[in-house]
């Protein structure tokens, strides 16, 4: 009797689940996806340059100018934005001016 109480197969795992768990989360993630967009929410910046995108932007760059040196970064991002960029170094803001 211990034994058969101690199986898993014994139990019915969707009678342990409400029914009105669909109907709370639906709520719920709505208030998520409206939070995420909040939070992924930001101005945007008259100068031009890759985009922050939840601090995935600064990491590209950065990893952009370490893979390719300062010189060849700084010339694709002329080529790609123009004159006047915005990027980031070691998470800092850092513009690039050329011509």
């Amino acid at each position: 009797m211990v034994l058969e109480s101690l199986n898993p197969m014994h139990y019915n795992i969707t009678s342990l689940v409400p029914d009105t768990m669909p109907v709370a989360t639906v709520p719920i993630l709505i208030l998520m996806c409206f939070l995420f967009l909040i939070w992924n929410h930001e101005e945007t910046s008259s100068i031009p340059g890759p985009g922050y995108c939840m601090g995935i932007g600064p990491l590209i760059s950065h990893g952009r100018f370490l893979w390719m040196g300062v010189g060849n970064a700084c010339n694709y991002y002329n080529k790609t934005y123009g004159e006047f960029v915005r990027v980031w170094i070691s998470g800092e803001e850092t513009f690039i001016i050329s011509k």
